[in-house]
């Protein structure tokens, strides 16, 4: 009898149509079906020994809820695997939006979250934000929850493992050869989204929330495309090949796919050759391959549509052009994509909110932004080879690789969300979700011009869901927003070189550092923002508790 490994992960869910995605231990037909008659199968395929399916459920009522199991097996003989038996929590559903444009939206986001530990063993960095909201819904199954939970990436730490998983590296390699106690290889992938995915309250809040991901650097590795430089050498080295092509291979499975929209998993070539073949390995290989050697072969980004609210998740490691010349976050065809999908419609007023999800902030403290504009024009030679050699060294070892470490692609941003945010059909506000930086905050651009948007234009920072931060970086985010820091960020800029940006912002909210999320609530052209932190409770147990709440438009 076909058992289920992991899962059942909720994802795609439109007025009618929903996808599903599970793993099972052995070959079968994976099938979901609801209390209300809708239903929908799908054959498991492989992939490295294991075997998926991401399963397509139809005839789905617009506006209503209903109950779900999932059965693995063959027709007559298909057993039922979900829920589990002897489940603590509340039967799974699916809850399907009722297509009036009036209607509440609940978009909830955050990123960076290390597994939490197993519940008799202490949490050194605290209460996991996704965990506390799990409990949260499981004990009011009908209160407010999010329509749709953003993971804006670190979803797993490749390269830093816990205990746990070090013990079970060790059991099945020799630590003393790289990568050390950092994953090796595809089969070691699985293991940490089984650490991350097994937990009780997280699995059974990914079976009942539908999510929408995309990756960061610690998907792969701290500081993963940060320069050609860096690339050279991680090629250089004896296991950098067969990590890359495991995390992408890995990511696919596991998140990308779950991500499209039923519409484009029937067009897609690659999804098509996998479920077609006994074994899917090679030619996903061969994809992630080719991924690596040219950014422009694959598309991670991806856009979503609920109802008048449109979500753009941007690849923002993968795509980049690293050429120090040429430096780029988005290689010419993917920001092709974002202006594309950012302006269709603008015209006749398509969308009321624009959601831009990217995992690294695009305004920072202004100490920070300057001095990564500083140091890129070092690393491009402005102030000659010394001092390039000295930036490169320092991009590294202080993360100096967001958007204003792109200053062509942070102006080009920029731009986008001016020409977006304006005209007769303007959306009511542009929003650029982001994680990262493990603290929250909000900031409000201007521009100095007197040429900038109609709509309300924020960035929404929010991390860590379950992480921690040194003392020394809080002080340090918070003198990055002080006039102080301010003023020395000014003179980074003047030492390279750096033109001003043609805007201005301030920090609005925060900082806020914990383990957190955030929700925006959207309806019509309303929105309202959210944060809640994690936090243990006297008497024991733990709880969302709100920091801040805020109307934006």
């Amino acid at each position: 009898m076909a058992r289920l490994r992991l899962g059942p992960l909720l994802r795609y869910v439109d007025g009618s149509t929903a996808t599903v995605w599970v793993e099972a231990d052995r070959p079968c037909t994976a099938e979901v079906r609801c209390a209300d008659g809708a239903h929908g199968s799908a054959r498991t395929f492989q992939v490295a020994g294991h075997h998926y399916a991401l399963i397509p459920v139809t005839g789905l009522t617009p506006g209503t809820e209903t109950a779900y199991e999932v059965r693995l097996g063959e027709g007559d003989t298909a057993a039922a695997v979900w829920p589990l038996p002897d489940s603590p929590f509340p039967a799974s559903t699916i809850r399907t939006p009722s297509g009036d444009s009036d209607a509440e939206l609940r978009v909830t986001f955050g990123s960076c979250r290390w597994a939490a530990p197993p519940s008799d063993e202490d949490d050194p960095v605290g209460p996991d934000a996704l965990d506390t909201l799990a409990a949260r819904i499981a004990a009011n199954p009908d209160a407010e929850r999010p329509d749709v939970l953003l993971l804006l990436g670190d979803q797993v730490y490749a390269d830093q493992t816990s205990k746990a998983t070090q013990r079970w590296l060790a059991a099945r390699r020799d630590l003393a050869d790289p990568p050390g106690v950092q994953v090796a290889d595809y089969e070691e992938y699985t293991h940490l989204y089984y650490e991350s995915w097994l937990d009780p309250e997280i699995r059974w809040l990914l079976s009942t929330v539908p999510s929408c991901m995309i990756f960061d650097d610690h998907d792969i590795i701290d500081d993963w495309n940060t320069s050609a430089a860096w690339l050279a050498e991680m090629r250089a080295t004896s296991w950098w090949r067969e990590r890359i092509l495991s995390g992408l291979m890995s990511y696919w499975v596991h998140q990308h796919l779950g991500n499209l929209r039923p519409e484009e998993l029937a067009d897609d070539e690659l999804y098509a050759a996998v479920r077609a073949s006994p074994d899917g390995t090679d030619a996903l290989r061969a994809f992630a391959a080719a991924a690596d050697a040219d950014a422009a072969s694959a598309r991670w980004s991806y856009r979503r549509d609920f109802g008048r609210v449109r979500l753009l998740m941007v690849d923002t490691r993968a795509a980049r052009v690293l050429e120090e010349d040429k430096r780029a976050m988005l290689d010419a065809d993917e920001a092709r994509w974002l202006r594309e999908q950012a302006l269709e419609g603008t015209d006749t007023g398509a969308y009321d909110h624009l959601l831009i999800g990217t995992s690294l902030p695009w305004l920072l403290p202004h100490l920070i932004h300057d001095a990564e504009g500083w140091n890129a024009a070092l690393c491009r030679g402005e102030r000659g080879a010394r001092w390039a050699r000295f930036g490169e060294n320092l991009r590294r070892r202080s993360d100096l690789e967001h958007w204003a470490a792109f200053p062509t692609s942070f102006e080009a941003l920029t731009a986008l969300i001016t020409e977006a945010g304006s005209g007769r059909g303007a959306p009511a506000t542009v929003c650029v979700l982001s994680g990262d930086v493990h603290h929250a905050y909000v900031a409000e651009p201007s521009w100095p011009s007197g040429d900038g948007p109609d709509a309300r234009v924020l960035q929404l920072t929010c991390s860590p869901v379950h992480n921690s931060i040194p003392g020394s970086i809080k002080l340090g985010f918070r003198f990055g927003w002080s006039r102080t820091g301010r003023a020395l960020g000014r003179r980074f800029a003047r030492h390279g070189g750096v033109t001003q940006a043609g805007i201005d912002w301030r920090r609005t909210g925060g900082p806020w550092f914990g383990n957190q999320l955030m929700t925006l609530t959207l309806r019509g052209r309303s929105a309202r923002l959210r944060l809640d932190q994690a936090r243990a409770v006297r008497g024991g147990g733990v709880r969302l508790e709100t920091a801040e709440e805020t109307r934006l438009s």
